[in-house]
């Protein structure tokens, strides 16, 4: 538990300096991306996740406005992108305009009761 706010408390002063950022300007403006500081140590606090957006918005840009960079940008099936993010990241992305959700990527199986 205790580490748990001790990453919400990290994370909560980046998710506002990138909800302000944000904020400021629409969604559809065209501005530079506002980066998540970065951490020698951010990798070992990133997570896989699936990102999807509004239809008008663009993905990779959305990825950049918190620092992170896509592993795949979707088009198809679904509009958005996948990434490894750090806590601060998904805080950021989850109130940010034009995010419609913010999921972690993970394996899926099937529950057979006769296991």
């Amino acid at each position: 538990m205790r580490i748990l706010l001790s990453r919400a408390r990290r994370a909560l002063p980046v998710a506002a300096a990138v909800l302000a950022a944000v904020t400021a300007l629409p969604v559809a403006a065209a501005a530079p991306a506002v980066a998540a500081p970065a951490s020698h140590t951010a990798a070992l606090d990133e997570d896989p996740y699936i990102v999807t957006v509004h239809k008008d918005v663009d993905p990779a840009r959305v990825a950049g406005m918190v620092g992170a960079s896509p592993d795949y940008v979707f088009s198809t099936a679904l509009h958005g992108f996948s990434a490894r993010l750090s806590p601060g990241q998904v805080m950021a992305l989850r109130v940010m305009p034009g995010v419609e959700s913010v999921h972690e990527d993970g394996g899926v199986s099937s529950f057979d009761p006769a296991d």
